[in-house]
């Protein structure tokens, strides 16, 4: 019987992954910056990613979105610049479900072939594909022209002169002209106008959201009355409906799985009706959401069928709060206490397209330094492991690009190229770049090559180390598989340290383990020694400044 491997994902944005342009203008248009395509990431591209030790790729931003730049040309309604954020707009402003981004097509009336074969070229290098899925929200100009003929859009049949109405798809502030605060809508025959208006996808229902608030795009009705919180869910509401068609017209091109954006805006109820529904038909489809709130974890799992769930608020920050902000090590223990018995539900992850990169002045400003993070998210448990593009080499996000100005990510508003990356594809990485991406390697790898890691039991050491360990730097924890077992221990602090690690007979006795000789391998350096364990037991080691150590336990 074959292994269930440990998901190891990598997040891409095609907008800028193979871009290669030398010379990007700040707010650049498409023909100024560039643009990557679908036919870009090829084989070799695949190749690179499968190296790493990646089972899964997100392709990120390919649905159809609002954008400044114009594909009149090819029969596709042009988009009011005045509700874009940047010139190539937010990928999570949807303007059309049933159809790709053109910018990302060489021949844009292809655009949907091409990434068809996208998909096929990804399932050929072995990885799995995971797209977005919004579903809280669309753009304001939502509009598809691509969908079925015996689709109705969204929208469509809605009755404007109500504020809340479960057959609606939208909320409408009656009565009210949509006029956000400290955005220009523009003037005359080019300004954008909405009467009446409508919520806006941050749950802003009034018709004058902010600047900051998700005013380019719509707020999505699934049957709750944001006035008194009344549910409304049968009948079953036609927004259920068009988005249950709308995932399995992406299923059916061949996706394995979605990244659903925002999962807790919407009602645990439509999850549970619909993730079933498309598992009856495709039932290895993975669900992962993206969730802020520690409370909705379970019913996210249990009640709404999700596969997996960002581990953002505990995992990420408490990391974080240990790199960056003098938090002690030992908070870690709270973290797989919080999500223990689900933890195998959570994706844990260093950066993605919402936050910041490790590398950049308002993280970590060096990648180095995230080791023993890196170490713990990717080890900790049997969960999965993301990593986002430009991670690996250590990009440090230090272009101001647009709309999102130097803000320590990497831009998901503006056509853009990431110098990282792009001399990765023209064949000159930095020394430093190639040594970086090595031990990326060499850890995900082991995610899956080691046992222990993959399929392991964990068990956290910090309870009998209180009085051994600089519990404040250093973390330590065993995993155990059949009779084998690992030591990680991990050190957050700027100075080399040398400790001893107390394993307790009760960890011996979890992990099958039997007293003897064993011969201990330092996974990463390929180091070697004999230990003897035998009731409580001391494993002496030492730890460079920002590193970590992962000791495998044979028997000799």
């Amino acid at each position: 019987m074959k292994e269930k491997k440990k998901a190891i994902i990598y997040q891409l944005m095609p907008r800028w992954f193979t871009n290669c342009s030398e010379n990007c203008t700040p707010n650049g248009s498409i023909r100024q910056n560039g643009v990557g395509k679908f036919n870009d990431i090829d084989e070799k591209c695949l190749k690179s990613i499968k190296s790493l030790g990646a089972t899964h790729v997100w392709y990120t931003g390919i649905i159809e979105h609002a954008t400044a730049t114009s594909y009149s040309r090819y029969g596709i309604t042009p988009c009011n610049p005045h509700v874009v954020k940047g010139k190539a707009g937010s990928p999570y402003a949807i303007r059309d479900y049933y159809d790709v981004c053109p910018d990302f097509a060489v021949k844009v009336k292809n655009r949907m072939a091409e990434f068809e074969a996208l998909v096929e070229r990804t399932h050929r290098a072995g990885l799995k594909v995971i797209i977005d899925f919004v579903p809280n929200h669309v753009a304001r100009e939502y509009e598809s022209d691509a969908k079925p003929a015996d689709t109705q859009d969204l929208g469509e049949g809605d009755n404007p002169m109500m504020f809340f109405d479960p057959k609606n798809n939208f909320y409408y502030i009656t009565g009210q002209e949509f006029a956000p605060v400290g955005v220009d809508l523009g003037q005359g025959e080019d300004a954008y106008r909405e009467f009446p208006a409508r919520a806006t996808g941050n749950d802003c229902f009034t018709a004058s959201p902010n600047r900051d608030d998700w005013f380019e795009t719509v707020k999505l009705n699934y049957g709750v009355d944001p006035w008194n919180g009344s549910t409304h869910f049968s009948p079953t509401p036609p927004t259920w409906k068009k988005m249950l068609d709308i995932l399995l017209f992406w299923a059916g091109k061949g996706v394995d799985g979605f990244r659903c954006d925002m999962a807790h805006m919407v009602p645990v109820a439509f999850w549970h009706w619909a993730i079933a529904r498309v598992k009856a038909q495709y039932p290895p489809l993975v669900f992962i959401a993206e969730i802020y709130d520690v409370s909705l974890y379970r019913s996210h799992i249990f009640d709404g069928g999700f596969d997996y769930l960002y581990d953002k608020v505990t995992l990420y920050d408490t990391l974080r709060g240990i790199l960056c902000d003098g938090w002690s090590a030992s908070e870690l223990t709270r973290c797989w206490q919080t999500v223990e018995g689900i933890g195998d539900h959570m994706l844990n992850f260093l950066e993605n397209h919402d936050e910041q990169r490790i590398a950049s002045r308002q993280f970590c400003g060096d990648p180095w330094k995230a080791l023993p993070a890196l170490v713990v998210s990717a080890t900790m448990s049997r969960c999965p492991f993301m990593l986002y593009a430009g991670q690996e080499l250590g990009e440090p996000a230090n272009d101001a690009e647009g709309y999102s100005g130097k803000d320590g990510r990497t831009t998901i508003f503006d056509y853009w190229s990431v110098p990282t990356l792009r001399r990765w594809h023209q064949g000159k990485p930095t020394s430093d770049e190639r040594r970086l991406r090595t031990l990326y390697r060499k850890i995900l790898h082991l995610c899956n090559s080691e046992k222990t890691l993959s399929r392991g039991e964990f068990f956290d050491l910090m309870y009998v180390n209180q009085d051994t360990l600089d519990t404040r730097r250093l973390y330590a924890y065993l995993r155990h598989c059949d009779g084998e077992m690992a030591l990680i221990v991990a050190n957050f602090s700027n100075q080399t340290v040398s400790t001893a690690i107390r394993i307790p007979q009760h960890a011996l006795d979890c992990a099958h383990m039997s007293q003897g000789v064993y011969t201990c391998t330092e996974v990463l350096t390929a180091t070697d020694v004999e230990t003897t364990l035998q009731g409580d037991c001391i494993f002496p080691l030492s730890l460079g400044a920002y590193s970590a150590a992962i000791w495998r336990f044979k028997k000799t």
